[in-house]
């Protein structure tokens, strides 16, 4: 999976709206719309939140491993 679509299952998997995962991650509504359609790059501040959100939250690890390797390959 690519970076955006890893994003998108966490918080899917977390049964969260872009809008409340903006919210939990302290970034606005736009920038997680952003992220998960291409249109930018979260920052590793921002990833490193969302991977300790979704260890929180119990997501699946293979994806928080994915979004973990990601964000070293993605930059």
């Amino acid at each position: 999976m690519k970076l955006h679509e890893v994003i998108k299952a966490i918080r899917l998997e977390m049964g969260l709206p872009q809008q409340a995962l903006a919210r939990e991650l302290h970034v606005c509504f736009a920038m997680v719309n952003r992220w998960e359609n291409q249109r930018s790059k979260p920052t590793k501040i921002a990833i490193h939140a969302l991977a300790e959100l979704a260890m929180s939250r119990k997501v699946a690890k293979e994806l928080i491993k994915q979004l973990k390797e990601l964000e070293f390959q993605d930059k």
